[in-house]
């Protein structure tokens, strides 16, 4: 018997083609205490009590990481653009504490595609952009790691992907957006022989550092988030690292400040891995089958997963990322305030 069809878009997986039994348990995760209950060996939820605490925490993954590696053994951290908050942070240790990270390596875990093609460094929608200038660029020369030691998936994917096995990954960040994924590992398209079901876990976990279309989901919620709503503006698709890579992190590190994905999602992932209960459908809940996976949650971003009536908020936030394409694409004289 085939399984729903997407409430969202029909002609892809998501998570709303689920097992109503398992989205019914979602709402009894009530609080912080109940997602802490959660953990098992091998999943580690941790809460934080505030925001200098979650995003100090995610920026000491860095320097803990660059603090291991050496000449004869490289090592380093795969991060996100989203959240972006521990970037400065980064920048702020290393200089005022004057660690030397020369020896350490950094990977973005995905980029932009326009054209079929990973936007390059220099292209004001770059996430490589944004991380030189929010952590690399702010870092003292004498102390920051050579512009060779920063790898993004932008050029020669194919070799992104082969210095996961030239250099140690002691983590993987990431955060977690509505369609539940990582960096932009979506679900995929409901098309054949995956019409009736998504496809097995094994299939999903092939894929490594690609070009992928973008789920529906995934392109309004950019443009909600980073965009104003203006969701024509935002690329459909983009490069990202792969299971594959992921599978050689030590580590698997998931921080949510409740700025991306929403309390049902929130709850719903961390369900899936503590029960792995693993389906292609919800990408993140193939990290069930990594051995070391952390979630940081910010306590007062969990939010309730309850009917609740609400009035609009007074003004619209862009983000960083795509206030920058958004700007680009505008000719000057018609530029107002975004």
């Amino acid at each position: 018997m085939a399984r729903p069809l997407s409430k969202v878009a029909p002609e892809w997986w998501d998570y709303t083609t689920l097992d109503p039994a398992i989205l019914d348990d979602v709402p009894k995760i009530k609080d912080a205490d109940d997602l802490l209950a959660l953990s098992r060996p091998g999943f580690t939820v941790h809460i934080h009590d505030t925001l200098e605490d979650f995003y100090c925490a995610e920026a000491l993954e860095y320097v803990r990481a660059w603090q291991q590696s050496t000449a004869d053994n490289p090592a380093g951290i795969c991060g996100p653009i989203g959240p972006t908050e521990q970037l400065p942070l980064v920048a702020r240790i290393v200089n005022d504490l004057g660690i030397d990270v020369r020896e350490g390596h950094f990977w973005g875990m995905d980029e932009w595609v326009e054209n079929g093609a990973p936007v390059p460094i220099d292209h004001p929608l770059s996430f490589a952009k944004a991380d030189l200038e929010l952590c690399f660029n702010r870092i003292d020369p004498k102390l920051r790691m050579p512009d060779s030691h920063l790898h993004f998936p932008t050029g020669d994917l194919e070799a992104y992907s082969r210095s996961y096995d030239e250099i140690r990954c002691v983590v993987m960040q990431g955060g977690q957006g509505e369609v539940k994924h990582w960096a932009f590992n979506d679900p995929p398209k409901r098309q054949a022989p995956y019409t009736d079901e998504p496809p097995p876990p094994e299939e999903y976990r092939k894929l490594k550092t690609r070009v992928t279309d973008l789920h529906p989901m995934t392109i309004i919620q950019n443009a909600r988030t980073s965009g104003g709503g203006h969701v024509a503006l935002v690329p459909t698709q983009a490069a990202t690292v792969g299971p594959v890579e992921t599978w050689k992190a030590e580590r698997i590190s998931i921080w949510q400040a409740g700025n991306h994905d929403n309390p049902f999602g929130q709850r719903l992932t961390a369900l899936m891995i503590s029960q792995r209960v693993v389906d292609t459908s919800v990408p993140m809940s193939l990290l069930a089958d990594h051995p070391d996976v952390h979630f940081h949650y910010y306590r007062h971003g969990l939010g309730r997963v309850e009917a609740e009536m609400h009035s609009a908020p007074a003004s619209v936030r862009v983000g960083p990322c795509l206030s920058v394409f958004v700007r680009s694409l505008i000719p000057p004289r018609a530029r107002g305030t975004i």
